[in-house]
C-alpha cells in the first residue's frame, strides 16, 4: 500500500482530502499532511511517499528549485493544486511531471477518482518490479569485477564508496539498499568498500551521478558520523570492460591520502602517480640535523607543511611519500640517541609514529601526529636540560662553599645533588668543558690569588685556607696554572 502526502497551506483543504481518503477507504497505507514548505521537505525525505498532492502557491520562489529537485529525486506520483489557473502554474506542474492539475475548489468525486487510480497504479508498479527482478542473477556480478573474460563491455557507470572504518561496511550496505536511487544500482560489497554498478539501458551521466553522490553523501552525514570516500569512474572509452573500470577506481581510492574523506572524486582513467626520490638529500639531512639540534619546532613545521601538504594533481605516489617520512624519522632517531631520549614514553611514541606513517590513510593526519611527536621530544629535551643545569648549579655552589676543605671529593658533591659520581662528572664536563678536579682546582686558585693580593698571610696559610695541605704542592700547582710562583705573584701585585 502507498503513502499519500497532502501539502497545503489551508488546514481545511488538508483535512478535507484526508477525510475523503479515509471515508472512501482508498488504498493508502498512511496519509501525511504538511502545512509549510519545511514540513513538506522533511516528510518527503523521511517518509518518501509514493503519491503527493502539492499546492503550488505554498512554494516560495526561492524554494522552488529545492522542491523540484527533491521531487525529481524521489520520483513520486504528483498532483499539483492551485487557486490560480495560470500559465506559470501549469508550467510548474509540467516541470514536476504532474499527472493532474487541480484548480481549487475541486470536486470530491474528482479527488476520489484520481487518488484511487494512482493508488492502484502504484500498487501495480510495485508488483511488476518484484516480478521482473531476479535477485539471484544480477546483470553484473563479482565475476564481472575480477575476471576479464566475464566482464561485459558497455556504458555501465561505476560508483565506489569506502567508509573510513571498514567495520561499518554492513551499515553502509543497508543504507545503500534502502536509498532511493533514481536508477537502482547493483551493489557488490567488498572487504573494504562497496561497488555500485548502474546497468540500465541508459545509465546516468557523470554529471547526474555526481549530483546523486553529493546528495547521498549529504544525507548520510546527517545521520552518521562515519566519513566516506566516493569515487565516480567515467570511462574515456565507452567500451572499457567493467573489471578495468573497477581496477582504475580502486586505485583512485588512494587519492584520499591527499584529499581526505568526505570527498567525491571524478576519475576518467588510470591514476598516473608522480614519481619522486623519497630519500633525503645530503643537504636536507644537514638541514634536519640543524633544526633538531636547535629545537626549532616552528621551522620544522614550515618545512613539513611545504613538503607534504597542499598537494595538487598529479599526486606523488603515496608509498614514496611514506618512505620519505620514514627517512625523516631516521634523522629524529639519531637525535634521540645522541641526547639519551630513546627511552620511556618517548620511545613508545616513536614506535607509534612509525606505525602511523606506514598505515594511516590520510597524509594530513600523519604530518600532524609527526609534528606533535617532535613537540613532545623538544619539550622533554628542554626539561632534561633545565634539570641538568639546576644540578650543575647546585654542585658548583656546594663546591664554592667547601673548596677550602682539602677532603672535598666528587663523591661528596654527587651525594649532595643526588646523582651518581659518574653522571655528575659527565654533566660538569659537558657544561663547563672541565673535569671535576680541574673545576675544583680553579676555584681554589682563584681564592688563593685574592688572598695573595689582599692579605699578608704567609704562603703556608694561604695554601691551607684554599684546601691545599702541602705548601710546596700548592706553589707548584699555582705556578703551573698562572705561570708564576705565589711569592712572585704577590710581589708583582704590590
Amino acid at each position: 500500500m502507498a503513502k499519500l502526502l497532502i501539502a497545503d497551506r489551508d488546514p481545511n483543504e488538508r483535512t478535507g482530502i484526508a477525510w475523503l481518503v479515509s471515508s472512501y477507504t482508498l488504498n493508502y497505507e498512511t496519509v501525511l499532511t504538511a502545512g509549510t514548505p519545511a514540513d513538506f521537505v522533511r516528510l518527503m525525505e523521511a517518509e518518501r511517499p509514493e503519491v503527493i498532492c502539492l499546492e503550488l502557491d505554498m512554494i516560495p520562489r526561492d524554494g522552488w528549485d529545492n522542491v523540484r529537485e527533491l521531487i525529481l529525486h524521489y520520483r513520486p506520483q504528483v498532483i499539483v493544486m492551485t487557486a490560480e489557473a495560470t500559465f506559470e502554474r501549469a508550467l510548474q506542474g509540467i516541470q514536476l511531471h504532474a499527472l493532474d492539475l487541480w484548480v481549487k475548489p475541486q470536486s470530491p468525486d474528482t479527488i476520489r477518482r484520481v487518488l484511487t487510480r494512482l493508488a492502484k497504479e502504484t500498487a501495480g508498479a510495485v508488483r511488476e518490479a518484484e516480478e521482473d527482478s531476479d535477485p539471484l542473477v544480477p546483470a553484473v556480478s563479482y565475476h564481472s569485477l575480477f575476471l576479464p573474460q566475464e566482464s561485459p563491455a558497455g556504458c555501465d557507470r561505476l560508483l565506489l564508496i569506502q567508509p573510513e572504518n571498514t567495520g561499518r561496511l554492513s551499515m553502509l550496505l543497508h543504507y545503500l539498499q534502502d536509498y532511493p536511487f533514481r536508477t537502482p544500482p547493483v551493489l557488490l560489497p567488498l572487504s573494504d568498500a562497496i561497488v555500485c554498478v548502474f546497468t540500465s539501458a541508459e545509465p546516468p551521466s557523470a554529471q547526474k551521478l555526481h549530483h546523486t553522490a553529493r546528495r547521498l553523501l549529504r544525507e548520510w552525514e546527517e545521520t552518521h558520523v562515519e566519513p566516506l570516500s566516493v569515487i565516480i569512474y567515467e570511462a574515456e572509452d565507452p567500451l572499457l570492460p567493467l573489471h578495468q573500470q573497477y581496477r582504475h577506481a580502486k586505485q583512485a581510492l588512494e587519492i584520499r591520502f591527499f584529499t581526505g574523506y568526505r570527498q567525491i572524486s571524478l576519475v576518467k582513467g588510470k591514476v598516473d602517480w608522480l614519481m619522486i626520490d623519497p630519500f633525503l638529500t645530503p643537504a636536507e639531512q644537514r638541514t634536519w640535523i640543524e633544526m633538531l639540534n636547535d629545537g626549532d619546532w616552528e621551522k620544522i613545521k614550515r618545512w613539513m607543511y611545504r613538503e607534504f601538504l597542499n598537494k595538487t594533481a598529479p599526486y606523488p605516489e603515496p608509498g614514496l611519500l611514506r618512505t620519505r617520512l620514514t627517512s625523516i624519522l631516521a634523522q629524529v632517531r639519531r637525535f634521540l640517541k645522541a641526547n639519551c631520549l630513546d627511552e620511556g614514553e618517548i620511545e613508545v611514541r616513536y614506535h607509534q609514529i612509525f606505525e602511523t606513517i606506514l598505515y594511516n590513510p590520510i597524509l594530513y593526519r600523519i604530518v600532524q601526529e609527526f609534528l606533535l611527536f617532535l613537540y613532545e621530544v623538544f619539550e622533554t629535551h628542554r626539561r632534561r636540560e633545565t634539570a641538568r643545569t639546576d644540578v650543575i648549579e647546585q654542585a658548583v655552589r656546594y663546591m664554592e662553599e667547601r673548596f677550602a676543605q682539602s677532603s672535598l671529593r666528587l663523591e661528596e658533591v654527587a651525594r649532595h645533588v643526588d646523582r651518581s659520581p659518574a653522571y655528575l662528572s659527565h654533566l660538569i664536563s659537558k657544561r663547563t668543558g672541565r673535569s671535576f678536579r680541574q673545576l675544583l682546582t680553579s676555584l681554589r686558585l682563584k681564592e688563593a690569588q685574592r688572598l695573595l693580593r689582599e692579605t699578608n698571610l704567609s704562603i703556608q696559610e694561604v695554601a691551607g685556607k684554599c684546601g691545599f695541605d702541602n705548601a710546596h704542592y700548592f706553589s707548584r700547582i699555582f705556578k703551573e696554572k698562572t705561570g708564576t710562583s705565589p711569592r712572585q705573584f704577590r710581589n708583582r701585585k704590590k
